[in-house]
């Protein structure tokens, strides 16, 4: 049997992130480290924030009476590769 651990990562909120930002420049890049492995930012790629969306998170209703569904807003950031050339794939 493969071992597990349960990984906790603390997720940003929104107030965190306009702290983070905000003795910034309008026009400065955001780059984005995806960690190679859970907490493993080692080895991590770099990407570039492309877009966002406003998104509801819903999930479905539980086994337990009354049934409810549960919502989370979140604001999903979508990254992509950093600007440059590659190899076109077949």
């Amino acid at each position: 049997m493969t071992d597990v651990f349960d990984h906790a990562p603390q997720v940003w909120n929104a107030a965190q992130l306009r702290a983070a930002l905000k003795d910034l420049p309008d026009d400065t890049p955001i780059h984005i480290g995806v960690a190679e492995d859970p907490g493993d930012f080692g080895g991590y790629r770099e990407s570039v924030l492309v877009d966002a969306h406003h998104v509801e998170n819903w999930w479905p209703a539980t086994g337990t009476t009354p049934e409810r569904a549960e919502k989370e807003k979140a604001l999903t950031l979508f990254a992509d590769w950093t600007p440059g050339e590659y190899d076109l794939l077949d």
